[in-house]
């Protein structure tokens, strides 16, 4: 199984790894192909380990006692993404350079009887469509400002991570591409 590693929290606000560090972390807990895509926390790797909330326990663990906190991990297969990625869940949205478009994955279903689509209080965010673990999310940049993470950790709970649209296309194609034989 071919999976993508979502990690929460990797090198923002002082949580700070380099790739190669992941990678050790990963390849100790005998994953296979391991590879990382930029600095926000995107691992690839393959497993024949057939439970995946017991994997993702174990990356969990691994990750709080060699790095000394919580990072939520969110694991998706190949396919998953590309199913994802189908869904065109902005299509036909007039986007405008004050928003962003965002998938936030969350590690624990998401909770059910969301009234979608719901805006934030502060009008700087709006979940449009969910699955059973993931939310698209559009961000509204007020006065050159993201908006926080509160209103998406108290609708969709705390063990999430967001990725930009264009970025999760990007992480896609480099999960699905083979690295090129090192000389």
């Amino acid at each position: 199984m071919e999976y993508i590693a979502l990690l929460r929290g990797v090198n923002v606000g002082g949580h700070v790894v380099k790739m190669t560090e992941l990678r050790i972390h990963f390849q100790a807990l005998g994953l296979e192909d391991v590879r990382t895509y930029i600095q926000s926390g995107n691992v690839f790797f393959s497993t024949r380990e057939p439970d995946r909330d017991a994997l993702t326990a174990r990356i969990e663990s691994r990750l709080e006692k060699s790095l000394g906190y919580e990072v939520a991990t969110c694991l998706r297969t190949t396919q998953e993404v590309r199913k994802l990625m189908a869904r065109s869940p902005f299509d036909g949205l007039a986007v405008t350079p004050e928003m962003r478009l965002c998938v936030v994955f969350s590690r624990d279903p998401i909770p059910k009887g969301l009234s979608l689509p719901l805006m934030s209080p502060k009008k700087d965010m709006e979940i449009l469509a969910a699955t059973k673990q993931e939310a698209f999310v559009v961000w509204h940049v007020i006065n050159g400002r993201p908006p926080g993470n509160t209103f998406l950790e108290q609708s969709l709970g705390k063990k999430t991570t967001s990725r930009f649209y264009h970025t999760l296309a990007k992480i896609l194609e480099a999960a699905t591409t083979k690295p090129k034989e090192e000389d």
